[in-house]
């Protein structure tokens, strides 16, 4: 299962404020199936096979454009790890057992 990062940037919104697109694109998680998703402070983290977290990035990506947005910039990060089960709650637990 791939653990994907992704920060997406509506640009020229003509307002400092995002949160209206983030909601936005919280919807648009909802409708993903074959996902899990959680909203952080600065991002979102996207869990699931590769192809459906591209999806799910690409859905994201496209959202602000619905709404207005004249340019939008993607930022990703990808943990794909195969050896063995993953999960952000894994990850977090696994550095929690070494403090």
């Amino acid at each position: 299962m791939a653990i994907a990062e992704v920060t997406i940037i509506p640009v020229g919104t003509g307002s400092t404020s995002l949160s209206s697109y983030v909601a936005d694109m919280q919807r648009v998680l909802q409708q993903q199936e074959g996902i899990q998703y959680e909203l952080t402070s600065m991002s979102t983290i996207i869990e699931g096979p590769l192809a459906l977290v591209f999806a799910a990035i690409q859905a994201l990506h496209e959202s602000p454009f619905g709404a207005g947005a004249a340019r939008v910039s993607t930022s990703i990060k990808i943990d794909d790890r195969r050896d063995q089960p993953s999960s952000s709650q894994q990850k977090l637990r696994s550095v929690q057992e070494k403090m």
